[in-house]
């Protein structure tokens, strides 16, 4: 086994042909136990590009740690050629309490690239920039909405970036939406190594959504079956439509406290004008009409039955590639 064929990560050597779960952990719980971070690693025999597939990032998003679960559990992550790194969870402490960010209350999604001596979320943000990542040659990142907002399927890219462009439609998600960096992100700080990252977007925290789950692991095993990684067993299906390339959008905010309900579809096409959802008040004395601000696709929609006013409502597109 040459050294050239060996993979060293967070303390393993892993050679071709070899498959490995290793941790990493960077603080103990005051029980003093451990909490470890899960990597999988699977070689193939024939060497080839390496993968690193993700989730977790926000510990109440599970429908992105299902969709890693099953490309573990159907052996998709076992490539036809190169190496194929999983994290599943990377925020391992939200998980386990069903939280959103880490036990210091910070976003591990906002304090990227991390920091050795730095808080909790950054340290193990440190850890996987510093002992993973740079192993990578794609990252595959899995998200779903934040809070009651239920995301459309999505891949999200900036702009003007040919290999993201390619790998996105690949991919085969409903929406490509063209959105920048944001500072100190996981995706930002991967963008100025310079590894082409897709994020996918999808479903809503605390919730397991088939089609959404189906859609991203699809999705993967479209990007492997480009990369020549997937093996043979693994039918790729094409994608039901293509793409809506989403350059410009806006969120459209309650005018009112209230309930709120909306009467669209997510992925709908909304013409300016259109009545989109309602308002309404517990004693039947108030009802307002939420209507569309312009014509565009509606790809969030916030699905909590109670808003207060200024809260986001729905996502819809301004500006679409070719218009």
């Amino acid at each position: 086994m040459s050294e050239t064929n060996v993979l060293e990560i967070l303390g393993e050597r892993v050679g071709l042909g070899q498959s490995a779960k290793v941790s990493f952990n960077v603080a103990k719980l005051h029980t003093q136990n451990t909490i470890d971070v899960p990597v999988i690693i699977e070689r193939s025999k024939k060497p080839g590009p390496t993968v690193l597939i993700t989730a977790g990032i926000h510990g109440d998003e599970i429908n992105g740690v299902e969709i890693v679960r099953q490309i573990i559990a159907k052996g998709i992550n076992k490539p036809k050629r190169g190496t194929i790194i999983c994290v599943p969870v990377i925020n391992v402490f939200g998980f386990i309490h069903m939280d959103r960010l880490f036990p210091d209350g910070r976003d591990l999604n906002r304090v990227f690239p991390g920091s050795k001596n730095g808080s909790l979320a950054s340290r193990v943000a440190h850890e996987l920039m510093t002992k993973v990542v740079p192993h990578a040659d794609l990252i595959l990142d899995f998200h779903t909405g934040g809070a009651d907002r239920f995301n459309a399927a999505q891949v999200r890219i900036v702009k003007n970036e040919v290999v993201l462009d390619e790998l996105a439609e690949v991919f085969g998600a409903p929406f490509i939406y063209y959105s920048k960096n944001i500072k100190s992100s996981f995706r930002s700080s991967v963008y100025k190594l310079g590894i082409p990252m897709l994020l996918f977007e999808g479903g809503k925290s605390f919730n397991m959504h088939n089609a959404i789950t189906n859609t991203g692991v699809n999705g993967a095993k479209r990007v492997l079956h480009h990369l020549k990684m997937l093996r043979s067993p693994f039918k790729v299906s094409s994608p039901k439509k293509e793409a809506v390339k989403i350059l410009e959008s806006k969120w459209l905010r309650a005018s009112y406290s209230g309930m709120f309900k909306s009467v669209i579809n997510i992925n709908t096409y909304v013409e300016k004008g259109a009545v989109i959802g309602n308002i309404t008040d517990p004693y039947g004395s108030f009802n307002h009409f939420v209507k569309a601000p312009n014509a565009g696709y509606v790809f969030n929609i916030n699905e909590s039955p109670l808003v207060y006013q200024g809260d986001a409502i729905f996502h819809i597109s301004t500006k679409l590639e070719g218009e």
